[in-house]
């Protein structure tokens, strides 16, 4: 694993074209890796998938085993109080911190929730978030969520 408190997320590039997407989910719960959150981005021609799975390393091998190219990406997994302003308070942290955030999604994990960054800096967002008081998932947290 890379950064201390950073989450792996499993990335897979789809050709945009019907079944891919079923393909893809098929493999991963017959290998039994239960699928915490995602994401699907598209375009004309492809889409990319992004997932907090409950293995990344046996989601990318049960891939990799059927041919389909994936990759695992050090992300942050922020704990967001269900709170007006709670996501906007750390996303000022953030540009105060000259960080830039590539891409963000969030999904419900019980009482709050998680808001997974990607940016070109992983240990320093944990930095300014853990310094300003926020509160970062572990990866076994973020891997177990919802369970």
């Amino acid at each position: 694993m890379g950064v201390s408190n950073t989450v792996q997320q499993l990335s897979v590039f789809l050709e945009n074209r019907e079944g891919r997407l079923e393909e893809v989910l098929d493999v991963l719960a017959k290998s039994n890796v239960n699928i915490v959150a995602l994401s699907l981005a598209d375009t004309s021609d492809y889409g990319m998938l992004r997932m907090i799975v409950s293995d990344p390393h046996k989601g990318r091998m049960a891939l990799k085993e059927v041919g389909i190219t994936s990759m695992l990406t050090d992300v942050v997994a922020l704990r967001v109080p269900h709170a007006t302003g709670s996501l906007s308070k750390a996303m000022h942290q953030i540009v105060d911190g000259e960080v830039n955030i590539e891409y963000m999604y969030a999904f419900a994990n019980g009482d709050d929730a998680a808001a997974v960054l990607k940016s070109d800096d992983a240990a320093r967002v944990i930095d300014i978030l853990k310094g300003s008081g926020f509160d970062v998932y572990s990866a076994d947290e973020a891997y177990r969520a919802n369970q």
